[in-house]
């Protein structure tokens, strides 16, 4: 490509290697189908990343280097080191309407993210929503083990406030005031030492970190522990993340329970988000645990 383009007398524009993508997305390709077929969602989940970032790299430079045969009459597009659309194609392989479809795609990432993950990823993602007990009460919810609960309150001293629960779970977590789903907790204040494990479900798992980092930050919440799925590629992750004063990551996954003692097995590992000026005592607390990352303070 660029050998063309000098020969040409052309500027040499963002080198793309179109050999080099189409086996980049063949082997990604394979690896999401052979993922989807060993139901190994973890590698799912970043062959689809990586492969919607390659795209979004390629439609980057498809806008950047690619010019009409319109816009190339233009005096501002007279720059010989712009490619036409017949050239484009010609050295991608790809018609511009392939592309723009792309682009289309890539604008809404969510919903492409989904499609890429495929009906089987979801289904067992709805599994575990069930599992946790985010689609309603009764017998179809979820509550955390007990060790962990013990652990949170050692670490906050009691808890205050439990804002997303269910009136089974407090015989557990004890909570001097809580909320149901009957309550909505989105709609109250939080005050206190506050223990929350999430609705899983989007979009209330969202609703739920953002509400957390609103009344934290107010000065209303005195110190917390959040329980969720570590899905470090969202943005309520990174949200609670930036406030948060330590996270322990899991080692392996926690096991959920129902009150008849039966067990639900999530597909990924979980994180504990610590809100509060006890590092230490909540990285005893929950070394054994998982990893625990402490806040950099300077």
């Amino acid at each position: 490509m660029n050998e063309l383009l000098k020969s040409d007398g052309r500027r040499e524009i963002e080198q793309f290697d179109p050999e080099r993508y189409r086996l980049k997305m063949a082997a990604l390709d394979y690896s999401i189908e052979h993922a989807q077929r060993i139901r190994d969602w973890p590698k799912l989940e970043e062959a689809v990343d990586v492969k919607i970032e390659e795209q979004r790299r390629f439609v980057a430079w498809w806008k950047g280097n690619i010019r009409s045969q319109g816009e190339v009459r233009k005096k501002e597009n007279r720059d010989p080191g712009f490619l036409s659309v017949c050239e484009a194609e010609r050295f991608t392989g790809m018609k511009q309407q392939r592309v723009s479809d792309l682009g289309r795609r890539l604008q809404e990432p969510d919903k492409y993210r989904e499609r890429l993950l495929g009906a089987g990823y979801l289904a067992a993602l709805l599994e575990a929503v069930d599992a946790r007990g985010t689609k309603g009460t009764g017998e179809n919810e979820w509550f955390t083990p007990p060790e962990y609960i013990g652990r949170a309150r050692a670490v906050l001293g009691g808890i205050d406030l439990d804002p997303a629960t269910h009136i089974e779970a407090q015989k557990i977590i004890g909570a001097r005031q809580y909320f149901t789903k009957a309550d909505d907790g989105l709609q109250h204040e939080w005050h206190g030492r506050v223990w929350l494990n999430p609705p899983y479900a989007q979009p209330l798992i969202a609703h739920f970190v953002s509400k957390m980092c609103v009344e934290r930050t107010a000065g209303r919440v005195s110190a917390a522990i959040m329980l969720t799925h570590n899905y470090t590629d969202t943005a309520w992750f990174h949200e609670a993340a930036g406030i948060t004063d330590a996270i322990c990551f899991t080692r392996g996954r926690i096991k959920f329970y129902e009150p008849d003692g039966a067990i639900a097995a999530p597909t990924q590992g979980q994180a504990f988000f610590y809100f509060g000026n006890k590092i230490e005592c909540f990285a005893r607390e929950f070394e054994n645990v998982g990893f625990v990352l402490r806040r950099w303070t300077s």
